[in-house]
């Protein structure tokens, strides 16, 4: 089956600038959309944008449901007063899944579950069955063709699968074939995936 339609959002302003933003060809604050994202300054904007991939996968599941959508770094420092990240001297710990989940619920109504050790199998099943599944994988992803370094690191929103494939919104996708309804085999998502992922209640 085809990905269904999730309005997409990316970790920055402008998707089609991603490429040159994360290979470096550009910095995230020369991006000119981005006041779009809430933050005070282009710098903010730049720190938080490489640290919103989470958010950027909340987005697509309000757009989803209907719901209103609020600007990303808005998102990213009222998810940091609720435990979701957590500064340190060298940047932010986070996304921490479990003080995420409280604030979406009670900020979203959105309900969710932390799983770990959760096999693609069982990933698969879920979504199959409509849960929306936000899962950690390495960045690389993007280029599943790639050997990925370690597991984990950055979150996908994953909206379906096929035989043998699974459909992911890529929140740092570098282009249109890699952001929205991006396919990837199950045995190179195995290869990127951290085995953790949120599992969200059915948008029906």
């Amino acid at each position: 089956m085809s990905a269904p339609p999730v309005p997409y959002f990316s970790q920055w302003e402008s998707p089609d600038l991603v490429k040159a933003i994360v290979t470096g060809a550009m910095s995230a604050a020369d991006d000119p959309r981005w006041p779009e994202s809430g933050a005070v300054s282009a710098q903010e904007y730049e720190f938080w944008s490489w640290r919103s991939c989470g958010m950027a996968c909340l987005r697509m599941l309000l757009a989803h449901r209907g719901q209103v959508v609020p600007p990303s770094v808005e998102l990213a420092k009222e998810c940091e007063r609720f435990g979701g990240y957590v500064r340190h001297e060298n940047g932010v710990h986070g996304l921490i899944y479990a003080p995420f989940l409280s604030w979406v619920a009670d900020r979203f109504g959105l309900t969710g579950e932390v799983r770990v050790d959760f096999g693609v199998p069982a990933l698969r099943d879920l979504v199959a069955q409509g849960h929306p599944v936000i899962a950690s994988v390495h960045q690389t992803i993007r280029e599943p063709e790639s050997s990925p370094p370690t597991r984990g690191g950055h979150l996908v929103l994953v909206t379906a699968v096929d035989e043998s494939g699974l459909y992911l919104d890529n929140p740092s996708g570098l282009s249109s074939g890699s952001q929205l309804g991006a396919r990837v085999e199950d045995e190179d998502f195995e290869r990127f995936y951290a085995m953790r992922a949120m599992v969200f209640d059915r948008t029906d």
